[in-house]
């Protein structure tokens, strides 16, 4: 199986990008849609709109998105083991575990706004749409730099 793996690595690091793609586009939008949310008005139309908006991003983008990604991350680092060896791969991955927390935080938000049971501002939010940013540019460097 890690002959096929190896011989394959190419599509396998290309579909592992795309779900990567994928996982960022919702975790970046996904905050922003919380800052809206956070002004408008419990109940009324903007923020009934907004609930269904935030549920599809996260059951028809993010979540399928991470579970590909791992999934493809994962094959790849069974294809070649020599990864876990390298300082980077620690670095990148401790600071996935980090991108994961946020969603799980993202996740207990997006519940807490759907039964309008938000107590936060918007510019919590506004803060909290940069994390995944610092997490994505770090988490880039370390694959492509590749510093240690």
């Amino acid at each position: 199986m890690q002959d096929f793996l190896l011989s394959h690595y190419d599509w396998l690091r290309a579909l592992h990008i795309i779900a990567v793609i994928a996982f960022m586009a919702g975790m970046l939008y996904l905050p922003r849609l919380f800052v809206y949310h956070a002004q408008a008005v419990k109940g009324g139309e903007v923020s009934e709109t907004l609930k269904i908006m935030e549920r599809r991003l996260m059951h028809a983008i993010i979540n399928p998105a991470s579970i590909v990604m791992v999934l493809l991350g994962g094959l790849m680092v069974w294809a070649n083991p020599d990864l876990m060896k390298m300082g980077w791969m620690h670095a990148k991955l401790g600071l996935l575990f980090v991108m994961f927390g946020c969603h799980g935080a993202f996740s207990k938000w997006r519940k807490q706004f759907n039964q309008d049971k938000n107590e936060r501002s918007h510019v919590f939010y506004r803060v909290w749409n940069e994390v995944p940013t610092v997490l994505m540019i770090a988490i880039v460097i370390f694959v492509i730099i590749k510093p240690f």
